[in-house]
């Protein structure tokens, strides 16, 4: 079985991983790229680290369509919704890192993006990609809304409890931490390395764009709307996410409660990693795989849920759960091509 791949926007970040990762997928072959910074240049020019690995040259969206079964868009929001629907007339499966399909309600995704649905149709025809909450509605679908870094590690870190009616759904708090390369290639003053280096700031404080994907995420497991305080701090890593959220017990829950759930709900997940008591998850354990490790914690003062994730923002983040939502979709066994170790040290 080969399964010809094509990635578009594939010298940002994301897209570079998505590389990275697919020359190591035994059914994958890397057909055709696309970069409009760097359109005509070879990739290995682009991150020298590729050099002899894949030296492919970089050419335009519609060949990328043309030639692959499978197309990736690594592109900012705004940008996927006709390259989505020229997938869809030549009848490849597109899978979208971007944001053009993660938001059901077409006010909030103009609230949040200033955007609008181009065609109503094809956003009814996309499906949410995460696959250890929403599986059984990703099988068959051909449109993957690739689910935001943030709005990967909160979520698994929160449902369990809340499916399980273990905490309060008015007002959980969300404290994340992310590596620079969250903010992509492109560089800012706040990821300058003089203003990054030594330094820990908040950014975006209750304002940030992955607030609303969250929320619809959570809402799907709540009974009542859910209210979400998020905060993102930039740390000065290249990779990782950490996500401490906080939710209010209801009276008379136990830890040995909370814990029973969490690893009944992710016992049959292979990239979810639920550790034992008195371990905390932490960004480096995680580095360059697909895991999203889970730490559980009562604070029984407070009568108060302490749920920490930790994931690779490029990989469970952006384009190892990419893959994940492909293999799923083409039947394969989701680990496929994502057996990765992360480094001791």
């Amino acid at each position: 079985m080969e399964i010809k791949v094509g990635v578009v926007g594939a010298t940002g970040y994301a897209g570079a991983e998505l590389v990275r990762l697919l020359l190591n997928h035994p059914y994958a072959k890397l057909t055709a790229i696309s970069s409009v910074t760097f359109e005509g240049q070879k990739l290995s020019e682009v991150y020298p680290s590729y050099f002899g690995l894949c030296d492919m040259v970089c050419k335009t969206q519609e060949e990328v369509v043309e030639k692959c079964d499978v197309v990736f868009a690594a592109l900012p929001h705004g940008l996927s919704q006709e390259l989505a629907a020229s997938c869809a007339k030549h009848m490849k499966f597109f899978i979208d890192l971007g944001a053009d399909f993660r938001l059901e309600d077409e006010e909030t995704y103009k609230t949040w993006y200033g955007c609008e649905f181009l065609d109503k149709a094809l956003h009814e025809q996309a499906v949410y990609g995460l696959p250890e909450l929403f599986r059984p509605l990703i099988r068959g679908r051909t449109i993957i809304a690739n689910p935001g870094c943030y709005a990967t590690a909160v979520p698994l870190a929160v449902v369990p409890a809340m499916e399980a009616g273990l905490i309060e759904t008015n007002h959980i708090i969300a404290d994340c931490k992310s590596g620079t390369t969250g903010a992509g290639r492109k560089p800012t003053q706040t990821t300058h390395f003089p203003d990054c280096n030594e330094g820990f700031t908040a950014y975006k404080v209750a304002s940030h764009r992955h607030t609303p994907e969250i929320e619809q995420t959570l809402s799907c497991y709540s009974p009542n709307p859910v209210n979400l305080t998020f905060v993102p701090h930039l740390l000065p890593v290249s990779r990782g996410i950490l996500a401490t959220c906080y939710a209010a017990l209801k009276e008379g829950v136990t830890e040995e409660q909370v814990r029973y759930v969490y690893h009944r709900r992710y016992q049959q997940e292979y990239f979810v990693r639920v550790l034992p008591k008195g371990s905390v998850a932490n960004i480096k354990h995680v580095q360059y795989t697909n895991f999203c490790d889970i730490s559980v914690h009562v604070d029984e003062h407070a009568n108060t849920l302490v749920a920490i994730s930790a994931i690779d923002n490029m990989v469970k983040g952006a384009a190892g759960q990419a893959i994940q939502n492909m293999n799923l979709v083409l039947g394969l066994e989701e680990k496929t091509g994502l057996m990765l170790i992360p480094p001791a040290f």
